[in-house]
């Protein structure tokens, strides 16, 4: 008989994750979400908080499964898609995944203390976001070795993004795209993609939740026809639903990170994109009109998901592994 295995966090990743939302309520709250959105009326300041970046790193952030003897924390991926997913419900930007496998992984020094950047390029001709803040660009292209240039060795011209927090440039081709750069040995590129695709989906975890969150405070304030929202059956239905899709989500992505599957990760990434998309749409819903307008923060958590849910692994691309694996 299989013995029973207890997925409940410890005391210890309890604390970890108070802690971090701590952190990041105090640094990514709604003024400074809002001061880096701009104020729709145009391009946004969209230059990364370099500050920010140097904080997360003094947490922690980018080294939790280092090694103590490397100076890290010495924790796991677990512990790593529980930060992650605090960053998405705070909605922080920037390349978190890039840097956190650039630090883990020695590809980019400095990247684990914060004081480099990395970013990503996925896919050949793909999109790189925050490529001007970047002091390197992780490189997985195809099934080759993972590799680390310059951003200013790629061919590449801004694009507008659907996330005002996150600017994105389009690499060109040519040969830039195929610059040699540093390709160390013994490192894993499949492994890299995998990790990424794991801890975007803990990101957007993270905003599945904090839309729960959001359309269910709305619903309890919101009046109407003399009672709260809330109280009506169709409003019911649709927090309910947004709070399966979001503990579904949960359970497979926290699975994925323990048995670090390939096939496990597809599905975290499949239902943790389709919480993030269909919650913060269902979070509009709740809203109503005022949810359409710049001053609610429904839509940048949509335009992060929409984003999100095309970066590591898409829809078809998760699709495609979860059918072959059956």
């Amino acid at each position: 008989m299989t013995p029973a295995v207890d997925f409940r966090l410890t005391d210890d990743q309890e604390a970890l994750r108070r802690g971090t939302r701590e952190l990041l309520d105090a640094r990514c709250g709604r003024d400074a979400l809002r001061r880096a959105a701009g104020d729709g009326s145009g391009p946004p300041p969209a230059r990364l908080d370099r500050a920010l970046w140097r904080e997360l790193a003094d947490a922690g952030f980018f080294a939790l499964a280092l090694p103590e003897a490397e100076g890290g924390v010495g924790l796991g991926l677990p512990e790593t898609v529980l930060v992650m997913e605090e960053a998405g419900r705070a909605l922080v930007p920037g390349p978190l995944a890039a840097s956190w496998l650039a630090a883990t992984a020695g590809l980019v020094p400095g990247a684990a203390d914060g004081t480099a950047v990395v970013t990503a390029l996925e896919r050949a001709e793909g999109p790189v976001e925050h490529l001007e803040a970047a002091d390197r660009v992780l490189v997985l292209d195809g099934d080759g070795p993972p590799r680390t240039v310059a951003p200013e060795s790629l061919r590449a011209e801004p694009v507008r993004s659907v996330d005002p927090l996150s600017p994105l440039h389009r690499v060109t081709g040519g040969p830039a795209t195929r610059a040699a750069g540093e390709a160390p040995e013994g490192v894993d590129g499949a492994r890299l993609r995998r990790e990424g695709a794991l801890l975007t989906a803990a990101q957007q975890l993270g905003s599945a939740g904090r839309t729960v969150e959001m359309a269910v405070g709305y619903a309890r304030e919101r009046e109407q026809f003399g009672q709260p929202i809330g109280a009506f059956q169709a409003v019911k239905h649709l927090c309910a639903e947004m709070l399966v899709r979001t503990e579904t989500a949960r359970s497979v992505v926290y699975a994925a990170a323990l048995t670090e599957d390939g096939t496990e990760t597809a599905a975290a990434k499949l239902l943790a994109d389709e919480a993030a998309v269909r919650n913060a749409r269902d979070c509009l819903q709740v809203h109503g009109g005022m949810g359409f307008t710049w001053e609610a923060d429904v839509h940048l958590h949509l335009k992060r998901a929409w984003l999100r849910a095309g970066q590591w692994q898409s829809v078809v691309t998760a699709e495609e592994k979860l059918a072959t694996a059956l």
